[in-house]
């Protein structure tokens, strides 16, 4: 008498797809004000269903309004859940590639930058430390932040530790905001980038540190944050960031990102 379950390759896969989707979300907003959102919506549900089953009727018609309303709301609120949620499908599998999508729109390759630009931002990035000279420095990928370089000064310069040094010292017009580095070029200074709403475990973190994490959540960008108040460096990368690394592991990060 077990003929009345069928189960199909599909339905296996159907509901680990759904797992896995379910696994992704939950990462997404952990700790962020959003997974709270979520505890609270599918707690109003729970209170929902029992007051059908009680046939509250004032009560069930008033929720059932808000619950009818539920998909647009939560289109509002998890905005920029839903585009890191998107920018990870599109980033991580490729999406542009297996559609040929880039050869249709004539999409610019991924921004690569040869060992010898890498040193020069690594030996920028060691002189900071050592100054405890507050830095961020946003490099392409396949994304070309226009947005973001748009809320910037345009430089358009050959990337140089030197120039790097000088456009982050404390006393420059240029320190405050981020660089913006595409192909072998310093494209921008002084860009406004979005913060993560994620919530920081290390409180010492500031801005810089969040700003990082905010560019690599929404773009395939990579971003170096150096500490002014301890002079260490973070990398920062689909979201995650690793901090206090050395020189030689950034140098390693970056030609492992970076370099085709």
């Amino acid at each position: 008498m077990l003929g009345f379950i069928t189960l199909r390759f599909l339905d296996v896969l159907d509901i680990l797809l759904v797992a896995y989707l379910l696994y992704q979300a939950y990462m997404l907003i952990k700790g962020t004000v959003a997974f709270n959102i979520v505890i609270g919506l599918f707690s109003l549900y729970l209170v929902w269903l029992v007051v059908k089953a009680l046939n509250m009727e004032l009560l069930g018609s008033i929720m059932g309004q808000f619950i009818g309303v539920g998909v647009l709301a939560l289109i509002i609120v998890f905005h920029p859940e839903i585009r890191r949620f998107l920018v990870f499908v599109g980033t991580n599998y490729n999406v542009n590639r297996i559609l040929s999508l880039d050869k249709l729109f004539n999409a610019a390759k991924i921004s690569t930058i040869d060992t010898g630009n890498i040193r020069e931002i690594t030996d920028a990035c060691q002189m900071m430390a050592k100054a405890k000279t507050g830095a961020l420095i946003v490099i392409t990928r396949n994304s070309e932040l226009i947005e973001q370089i748009n809320t910037g000064e345009r430089i358009s310069a050959k990337i140089s530790s030197v120039l790097l040094n000088a456009i982050f010292f404390k006393n420059a017009p240029l320190h405050d905001g981020a660089v913006i580095i595409h192909g072998d070029k310093i494209v921008a200074a002084r860009c406004i980038l979005p913060l993560t709403q994620k919530r920081l475990k290390n409180k010492k973190l500031g801005l810089r540190h969040r700003a990082a994490l905010g560019i690599s959540e929404n773009t395939d960008a990579i971003a170096i944050v150096v500490s002014e108040e301890r002079g260490t460096i973070s990398f920062a990368i689909d979201g995650k960031l690793k901090e206090d690394i050395n020189i030689n592991e950034l140098s390693r990060l970056l030609e492992g990102c970076l370099i085709i």
